[in-house]
């Protein structure tokens, strides 16, 4: 008998806990030093203080566990969205957290704060992406509807891209304009421990502020007033929705840079097996966003051997045609 993937939460969420459990191991082993695996899991355990110490502990630790953190921070606010929203295209830079995130990070480099202070760059990230946060609010109102939100969104990530083009444009030479664009490209190259250290925190406060509006997710699916009537108050369920997504998905964007798509492409490969329930899906979805975006990492670093391609490069050339796929079968549906 062929194999069918499972159709429920649980099955589904077990395959994909095994996956990434596997391709956590994987991204242990993979790099250019060549490691074979008793020497990654001796040096990963015991931490002599020599160079393959160092390589395991203070370079692809890290890198892996960013890896599995923003990938699930991603998916999570991407199935969040599309729920909340109840539009299958919705996605975190939807409401200008990815692109003010962006600035923050760009202009302490542009200042050379990131030079002065290693820790400046991912603050700057948090800071855009929480004025973001109270600038959507603000713009959208305190009952707003759906699409005053989504308006509100598209205005300050349009500001927010004008201002990174500015930064751009008045770089105050080429070498500081080209580390801006590699920044803007997304990598978890050279991150640490401490960028973990400081982004953690607020990508668990986000991951608990999203999964708290699940049942109101679910009543959504019904409509606005029937959600209203089984009790959920619409203005608080969308505050902790884009105040979630604003810390885990602005927190993720400033310790690794602009990294698109898994928000968009991960629920959608995963609702059909999870029965569309959008509480269903947040947690495969930060599952599935985690699997994804420690593959992508993955290939990055073996793809070529002299240099390194962007991860966000990578998850564009993923995600850029399933969105035209998407397009193409909405367009067929209309039809």
């Amino acid at each position: 008998m062929p194999w069918r993937p499972p159709t429920s939460t649980l099955g589904t969420a077990g395959l994909l806990t095994l996956g990434l459990i596997a391709a956590f191991v994987g991204s242990l082993l993979v790099g250019p030093a060549g490691l074979r695996p008793g020497v990654v899991l001796t040096a990963l355990l015991e931490g002599r203080g020599d160079v393959v110490s160092v390589i395991v502990q203070e370079i692809r630790l890290p890198r892996s566990l960013l890896a599995v953190a923003i990938g699930a921070s991603l998916g999570l606010a991407g199935a969040a969205l599309q729920g909340y929203l109840r539009n299958p295209l919705a996605e975190p830079g939807l409401i200008g957290v990815s692109g003010a995130a962006a600035l923050g990070a760009v202009l302490t480099l542009y200042t050379g704060a990131s030079a002065a202070f290693a820790l400046a760059l991912p603050l700057g990230g948090i800071a855009g992406a929480i004025l973001a946060v109270l600038l959507v609010l603000l713009l959208a109102g305190r009952n707003a509807d759906t699409l005053t939100l989504i308006l509100a969104g598209v205005a300050v990530t349009s500001f927010a891209a004008a201002l990174t083009s500015l930064a751009l444009n008045l770089a105050p030479s080429p070498y500081a304009a080209l580390e801006i664009v590699f920044w803007l490209l997304g990598s978890l190259s050279g991150r640490s421990m401490e960028h973990l250290g400081l982004a953690l925190p607020f990508m668990a406060v986000g991951w608990v502020l999203l999964a708290s509006v699940a049942p109101a997710l679910d009543a959504l699916t019904l409509g606005e007033d029937a959600a209203q009537s089984l009790g959920f108050h619409l203005p608080a369920v969308r505050t902790r929705l884009v105040l979630g997504t604003a810390l885990a998905v602005g927190s993720a964007t400033a310790v690794a840079g602009a990294i698109g798509f898994i928000g968009l492409v991960v629920p959608h490969v995963l609702r059909p097996l999870v029965g569309h329930r959008p509480a269903a899906l947040l947690p495969v979805s930060a599952l599935g966003g985690a699997l994804l975006l420690l593959l992508s990492d993955m290939l990055v670093r073996v793809i070529t051997a002299n240099q390194e391609l962007k991860l966000g490069v990578v998850t564009a050339l993923v995600g850029a045609p399933f969105f035209f796929w998407l397009v193409i079968r909405t367009r067929r549906g209309i039809a």
